[in-house]
């Protein structure tokens, strides 16, 4: 009996779901819902129905886990707590700081549906928080250290394209290699914002426009660019397409500690992601924890769950005495 899984919006990350759960044998698309007109919504999985977000509610018997693709700004923190007193749900809520907010209000409607909900599921949030964990519990004396790309900020880019003038933008977030090095050296640095990462973008301005207007506004923006180096090249709509059209990111998430009874020993643990595809890299971590949402809520589990709150093996398609004999 495979894992029927229902996907709320269809935009990059609902599309990498869909993939994902392709290649996941023990699941099934059974459902996608949509904002837009259903008819417009193309999507790869002939047996799958498409059906307005309206008619969600009506198949909550029907499915095992509902994954919310939806933004974390606006979408999620609404969407998540709605659908988790139905559903058992998984979202990827990427908002740090506002994180326990949105836990609160997810647990208490899974406790109050039945549900089992899992939040911030990810690479980070998510694979790179895990790590970070490890790292802390394994080595307590230390410094943590998470550098992000070289790749895509989608938030970042959407930010550029909204500056009078501007058709078309990509923003790389790239790591100081300087930063990273002495990082490794074990130097234990402490690093402001500036000195570990710096942004290009790439801009397509609209014909006529104020081309040292729009690179000031950019270099000077509060909260996106204000506080890194960053770079701004002015390219054509035929160099943004061939040049910038993917989503690839990933990054590193490191811990330089120590051990010894003087702290005399030096380690330092490292974990990398190069990704192709930001958005199915998330949606492959998503499924994994689909997977282990709907094995919880088969024990009788309820309320909400983030990756610190759910042991390994509930993510794999394969038996304990599987894992055991083949990955320990």
């Amino acid at each position: 009996m495979r894992i029927k899984i229902g996907i709320l919006g269809y935009g990059n990350l609902g599309r990498g779901v869909e993939c994902a759960i392709r290649q996941n044998p023990d699941m099934e698309l059974k459902a996608v819902f949509t904002r837009r007109n259903p008819a417009d919504v193309a999507i790869l999985t002939e047996t799958a129905t498409v059906c307005p977000v309206s008619e969600a509610e009506k198949w909550k018997d029907e499915l095992d886990v509902l994954i919310l693709c939806g933004g974390s700004a606006t979408d999620l923190p609404v969407q998540t707590p709605r659908y988790a007193e139905l559903f058992n749900v998984v979202d990827s809520f990427d908002t740090h700081a506002k994180i326990p907010e949105h836990f609160a209000n997810v647990d208490a409607a899974a406790q109050k549906g039945g549900r089992t909900a899992v939040i911030s599921v990810g690479w980070d949030p998510g694979m790179f928080s895990l790590n970070r964990m490890y790292a802390n519990a394994i080595l307590p004396e230390g410094s943590d250290y998470t550098f992000w790309g070289r790749g895509v900020s989608q938030g970042h880019s959407d930010a550029v394209r909204r500056i009078a003038g501007v058709k078309d933008a990509r923003q790389y977030t790239i790591p100081v290699e300087s930063a990273l090095a002495a990082v490794r050296a074990g130097e234990n640095p402490e690093l402001s914002t500036r000195q570990k990462h710096t942004r290009e973008c790439f801009v397509v301005a609209e014909e006529g426009a104020d081309l040292a207007g729009i690179e000031k506004e950019i270099k000077t923006m509060p909260n996106y660019f204000a506080d890194y180096d960053t770079v701004v090249h002015f390219i054509s709509e035929e160099e943004l397409k061939r040049d910038h059209s993917g989503i690839p990111h990933g990054g590193l998430v490191l811990r330089s500690g120590t051990t010894g009874w003087e702290n005399e020993k030096r380690h330092l643990i490292e974990y990398s992601l190069k990704l192709d595809s930001n958005p199915e890299f998330t949606a492959s971590v998503i499924i994994a924890y689909a997977r282990a949402a709907y094995r919880l809520s088969q024990e009788g589990a309820s309320g909400c769950k983030t990756v610190f709150d759910i042991a390994p093996a509930y993510l794999s398609a394969k038996s304990g005495e599987e894992l055991r004999a083949s990955l320990l």
